[in-house]
C-alpha cells in the first residue's frame, strides 16, 4: 500500500510508523531491557523483514560470533561485514526498504526514527547480552544506510592486548594529559578502556567518562566510575566537561578533543590536579602536538606551547595491522613528556622530538617503525605488511635490511 509523501521528506524515506503499536525501548532504555534478551524480536506491528530476510538481532549475533568489528547495511545493498580490517560480502539477500525499516524498529523508538527522517542522521548505542553495538544511521544516494560497531562486553586487559609496560606507568600519574590518537578503527577505544580498567581495579580513584556514545561499559571496582553519554545524561559535551571539574574527579575521560574549547578545558583540568584522557584523529605523536596547536592563532600558540609542555603526560598514536595468522596487532608511536621533550615543545623543535623518540626506549618511547620492526622480528607480520603500514617506508626498508 502506498503512503502519500509528506512535506520535506525524501522519497526513499517513508513516514514513521503509526504510534498505535506495542511499546519498544529506546536506545537508552534498550541497555536495560534488551540486555536480558539473546535475540530481540521485531515488533508485532509496523514494518517487518521481507521473506528470507534476517532480523537485525540475527545479523548482529552472526557478526559477533565471527569476530567482525563492523556491520554495513543499506537499502539496495547486500549486508557486509568488516573482518580484521577488510570489508567482506555476506550471503544475505539484498536489503529492501521494508526490511531496513523493520531493523530500525528493533533498536529505535518511533520518535528516534522520525528524528532520523527529519535530520537524515542518527547516532546511538544499544546493548545485547553478548555485546554493545554503536549505531550510526544516515541517508545516501542509494537510500537509507546504517553502520554498526560491535563492542565486546568483556574489556581486555593491557596484558591480553600485548601493550608495552610503559602503558601501566602512564596510568600511575596523578595529573596531566594523556592523548590516545590514530585513525578511525585503530583500536583507540579498546586501548583506553584497558587503561581505565587497570586504574579501576588497581587504584582508589573517582573516574568520570564523557562519551558520545558510551562504548565500553565499566563497573566500579577499587575505583568509583561514572559514565555519562552526551544526549542522554548531559545535553552538551562542553557543559559536561566543565561540570566534571566540580565533581571531585581524579580521572576524566573525554571521547574526543573536538575543538579549542574542549582542549582549553582539558588543559585546565590537567593543570589543576586531574588526569585527563582524550583522543584525536592523528597519525603520529608529533602530528598530535601540531594538530592541537593549530587550533590556535599564531599569536596564541606561544602560550599554548607552554601550557601543553607543562600539562602533557604522553601521546600514544596507534595503528592496527593484519598479522601472519590472520588476526590484527597494534603498533605504536609513544611520546613520553620528559624534561627534554618539554623544552622541545616550548621551542617548537618538532623534528628533534621525533629524533629523540627513536633514541629513548629506556624512557618508554618508541616510533611506529620500531614498533612494526619488533612485530616483524617476533614473527607476527611479514616484511610487506611492515612496509605497507610504515609512516616512513624507506626507513623501514633499511631497517629490514639491517642498514639502520
Amino acid at each position: 500500500m502506498t503512503t502519500p509523501q509528506q512535506p520535506q521528506r525524501r522519497p526513499n524515506l517513508p513516514p514513521p510508523p503509526p504510534p498505535a503499536r506495542s511499546t519498544k525501548p529506546s536506545v537508552a532504555a534498550s541497555e536495560k531491557n534488551i540486555s536480558n534478551q539473546t535475540q530481540p524480536s521485531p515488533p508485532a506491528t509496523g514494518p517487518v523483514p521481507s521473506p528470507d530476510q534476517p532480523t537485525l538481532a540475527e545479523i548482529i549475533r552472526k557478526a559477533y560470533e565471527n569476530g567482525n568489528s563492523d556491520i554495513h547495511l543499506g537499502v539496495g545493498e547486500t549486508p557486509r561485514f568488516r573482518n580484521r580490517g577488510e570489508i567482506e560480502y555476506s550471503d544475505y539477500p539484498v536489503t529492501d526498504q521494508p526490511t531496513f525499516m523493520s531493523w530500525l524498529q528493533e533498536v529505535l523508538t518511533d520518535e528516534e526514527i522520525q528524528r532520523f527522517q527529519e535530520t537524515l542522521e542518527f547516532d546511538g548505542a544499544t546493548q545485547y547480552d553478548f555485546a554493545r553495538v554503536r549505531i550510526n544511521v544516515f541517508d545516501s544516494l542509494n537510500g537509507s544506510a546504517m553502520v554498526m560497531r560491535i563492542i565486546p562486553l568483556k574489556i581486555l586487559t593491557m596484558e591480553q592486548l600485548g601493550l608495552p609496560s610503559v602503558f601501566r606507568d602512564i596510568c600511575h600519574y596523578h595529573k596531566g594529559l594523556i592523548l590516545v590518537t590514530g585513525p578511525t578503527g585503530s583500536g583507540k577505544s579498546t586501548t583506553m578502556a584497558a587503561m581505565v580498567d587497570y586504574i579501576n581495579r588497581e587504584m582508589s580513584k573517582h573516574i568520570i567518562t564523557i562519551e558520545d556514545p558510551i562504548e565500553f561499559v565499566h563497573q566500579s571496582h577499587k575505583s568509583l566510575i561514572r559514565q555519562r553519554e552526551v544526549g542522554m545524561h548531559t545535553l552538551k559535551f562542553d557543559h559536561a566537561l566543565k561540570a566534571a571539574l566540580r565533581e571531585d574527579p581524579d580521572l576524566i575521560l573525554v571521547g574526543e578533543m573536538r575543538d579549542r574549547e574542549t582542549v582549553n578545558t582539558a588543559l585546565k583540568a590537567a593543570q589543576t590536579g586531574h588526569v585527563v584522557m582524550g583522543t584525536l584523529h592523528t597519525n603520529s605523536a608529533v602530528k598530535t602536538i601540531e594538530r592541537i596547536l593549530n587550533l590556535y592563532s599564531a599569536e596564541e600558540q606561544g602560550a599554548m606551547r607552554i601550557s601543553l609542555a607543562e600539562s602533557l603526560i604522553s601521546v600514544i598514536s596507534q595503528g592496527l595491522c593484519r598479522t601472519s595468522d590472520g588476526k590484527r596487532s597494534a603498533f605504536h608511536d609513544i611520546l613520553i613528556n620528559t624534561e627534554t621533550v618539554k623544552d622541545y615543545i616550548r621551542d617548537e623543535k618538532n623534528d628533534e622530538i621525533a629524533a629523540l623518540m627513536s633514541e629513548s626506549e629506556f624512557d618508554g618511547m618508541i616510533t611506529m617503525n620500531k614498533s612494526l620492526f619488533n612485530l616483524y622480528e617476533e614473527g607476527h607480520i611479514t616484511e610487506e605488511i611492515a612496509i605497507e603500514w610504515s609512516p616512513a617506508p624507506n626507513e623501514m626498508a633499511q631497517m629490514l635490511r639491517g642498514r639502520i
